[in-house]
């Protein structure tokens, strides 16, 4: 802001003051827009910075965000002062109770988790699942038979077996069905 005091020309008045002149002398029902104050600013003082539209623009921004001038449909325009405040979107926000002292809110809850209580008595043990002997869980897994289900042993294969599992690594082998002969029948 110093630096544009310091090399602005003394002739020309502060660009609020060109600012309100410009809307007050254009005069347009809907307001005015941006381009046309830039032109009336240009026609009436003529000797500007090269920085004046970033300067306007700046200038039209903060006095928008002041209140001193209404941004409506692309124009600036003087705030009416019998219109209601602008409401934002959405739902209003609820009005505020008056806060209760200080005295009558309980001290807040520390952080964590409470520490035990060392005079507390020893919780009894829970009971297991329905009062049976069973631990709670999945059951471990038994152990597969040697033999097979129905009881006989099973047949042994050229796939070696793997330690421990009791089973052959990779895809069982094809069972060969028995082959069966043709009895021709004669009549």
């Amino acid at each position: 802001m110093a630096a544009e005091e310091i090399s602005k020309p003394p002739s020309l008045p502060p660009y609020p003051e060109m600012i309100w002149s410009a809307i007050a002398a254009l005069n347009e029902t809907g307001g005015s827009n941006k381009t046309s104050i830039a032109k009336y600013i240009e026609s009436k003082y003529g000797d500007l910075l090269a920085g004046n539209p970033a300067l306007l623009s700046h200038h039209l921004n903060r006095m928008t965000d002041t209140g001193e001038l209404v941004f409506c449909k692309n124009n600036y325009m003087k705030p009416d002062p019998n219109a209601p405040p602008k409401r934002g979107r959405g739902r209003p926000p609820k009005p505020k109770d008056p806060i209760a002292p200080a005295a009558d809110l309980p001290p807040a809850r520390p952080r964590g988790r409470p520490p035990k209580d060392p005079n507390a008595p020893p919780k009894p043990p829970k009971a297991t699942a329905a009062g049976t002997g069973r631990p709670r869980g999945r059951p471990r897994k038994m152990a597969r038979p040697a033999r097979g289900i129905t009881g006989t042993p099973t047949a042994t294969t050229a796939v070696p077996m793997t330690a421990g599992s009791g089973r052959p690594r990779g895809r069982p082998p094809k069972v060969k069905a028995a082959v069966m002969t043709e009895v021709s029948v004669q009549n």
